[in-house]
């Protein structure tokens, strides 16, 4: 059973990812962002859940849709948010954006714009955790589209015969962009594809925080017991469209959005601590005013940023001096 302050901080970490994505969207609608947004709204207790069952060192490998899994992971949500404004105090020193944050003394590897790609970098993070002996797992977040790419076969292959500490967290918001799962697979739990490689495969709500804690916890425990990897699937479903902008109408069904609305992660989890004592509406109306100043201080902060200088755009591009 988890400790009153444990899940107390599953629910600080799930209102952070919360409001931090919506106020970058906000920003995003304002013109005050560049690039590309896609955002995790709707998907919080997956990324809370598997990362609070880490430890410190151990690493993560994320998607395009990346923030709550990078904020879960343990990341100060002021430069995460000077990293979307491209200031010289984000994570990557503004070069990076929304879909390319990283850092390494957190464990975290990075995210990923490419569909897939993840997949084999974690493998190669889990075998020198291996070689090193060092207790390490390395999980690698995906969506139900990268599924279907030979990465990922080939990933959990290679993962399953080295007996790698890898552990692979299927994000199933049940959209690869605009195309519904059903339309690009014929089975109904991506889990099941664990078997043809000999590794166990989960399928959990991917809304009850508390479920995909104690699936990936499972997980890393066999992981450090040197008994390999494990695939777990997560059901869960993003509130807005593939990116910010992308009102989804085409391919999805208003009353079904509403419908998933309705297994808010962040209510569930609400509900679930007043109704175990855990928490009043008081407490947790605290830790929302809380993070929201919090958001808003990351705002401000980014915004008080300095933009990386011209002359730095081919720095951290090249090992050694760049000679043109």
């Amino acid at each position: 059973m988890l400790s009153k302050e444990k899940l107390i901080d599953l629910y600080h970490k799930m209102k952070l990812i919360r409001l931090f994505e919506e106020k970058a969207v906000e920003l995003f609608y304002k013109g005050l962002l560049p690039g590309f947004i896609h955002s995790s709204i709707g998907q919080e207790a997956v990324s809370v859940g598997a990362c609070s069952a880490l430890k410190d060192d151990d690493y993560i490998i994320s998607t395009h849709r990346g923030h709550g899994d990078i904020i879960a992971k343990g990341a100060r949500v002021d430069r995460m948010m000077a990293e979307l404004f491209g200031k010289e105090t984000g994570y990557c020193r503004g070069k990076g954006g929304s879909m390319h944050i990283a850092d390494l003394d957190l464990g975290i590897l990075g995210a990923t714009g490419i569909v897939g790609s993840g997949l084999p970098i974690i493998n190669g993070a889990a075998l020198a955790c291996l070689l090193q002996r060092n207790d390490r797992v390395c999980v690698c977040f995906f969506g139900d589209g990268a599924s279907n790419t030979g990465s990922f076969h080939e990933a959990l292959n290679l993962a399953a015969i080295w007996n790698l500490p890898s552990i692979f967290v299927c994000h199933n918001n049940l959209y690869a962009e605009s195309t519904p799962q059903a339309s690009h697979q014929k089975v109904k739990d991506i889990s099941i594809r664990a078997e043809g490689y000999g590794i166990p495969g989960v399928t959990v709500d991917g809304n009850d925080v508390l479920a995909v804690y104690e699936s990936v916890y499972q997980a890393v425990e066999r992981a450090r017991r040197s008994e390999g990897a494990t695939l777990v699937e997560c059901k869960t479903y993003r509130f807005l469209g593939h990116y910010v902008g992308d009102p989804g109408t085409s391919y999805r069904k208003k009353e079904e959005v509403e419908e998933w609305k309705k297994k808010d992660p962040l209510v569930i989890l609400r509900k679930k601590l007043v109704a175990m004592g855990i928490a009043t509406d008081e407490k947790l109306k605290d830790i929302d005013d809380r993070v929201r100043r919090e958001i808003e201080e990351a705002v401000i902060f980014a915004q008080n940023s300095q933009d990386p200088r011209p002359e730095e755009a081919l720095e951290d591009v090249y090992i050694g001096e760049y000679i043109p």
